[in-house]
């Protein structure tokens, strides 16, 4: 069976859940550096260097986004990380994780209500004509729509957590040293 670590009293459907929010989002951003590579995915070539780094960047940044949810139920969303320059080793507050985390969640239910409106009233152009390329289109980003509900859905267990219990949060072993 899959292990996936996560803190002690995290409930499972969060830890799964957290886990899913990456590969929720995994398969546009493959679809986009398949757009960059050439492939024949869609019928509006990347074109310039602009472009290019502008839709691999947004690859990125929405993988590296969606893997801060694993912060929600792993240890380094409570303490900051000790190699982390002037913040190493302190505490998390709860807000300073759930606000940034509900601010993303409504932030995507927005971006994710625009699309649909707009994909529903045929505004603007479309990505391509072809059933095959439309279908391969819609196959990778309809996981995204799994994005907003799942980070809200952890971001809520994880703020119950913190805060039904005030001190009784998670804190790393000490480190030691090996001869």
């Amino acid at each position: 069976m899959l292990k996936m670590s996560a803190l002690p009293g995290v409930p499972r459907w969060a830890v799964l859940a957290a886990h899913a929010v990456p590969l929720a989002t995994l398969p546009s951003g493959l679809w986009r550096v398949a757009l960059v590579a050439g492939l024949p995915v869609a019928d509006m070539p990347v074109e310039g260097w602009g472009e290019m780094v502008y839709v691999l960047g947004l690859s990125v940044v929405s993988e590296c986004l969606a893997l801060l949810t694993l912060g929600l139920v792993r240890g380094w969303g409570e303490v900051v990380p000790g190699w982390v320059p002037l913040l190493g080793g302190r505490r998390v507050r709860p807000l300073a994780a759930v606000v940034p985390a509900l601010l993303g969640a409504a932030g995507l239910f927005l971006i994710t209500g625009w699309f649909v409106y707009a994909a529903v009233a045929d505004l603007g152009p479309g990505v391509t004509d072809s059933v095959a390329k439309q279908t391969l289109l819609v196959v990778c980003y309809a996981p995204l729509l799994l994005w907003a509900p799942l980070l809200l859905a952890v971001t809520v267990a994880y703020h119950k957590r913190r805060t039904r219990g005030a001190g009784t949060a998670w804190t790393p072993a000490p480190l030691t040293a090996s001869k």
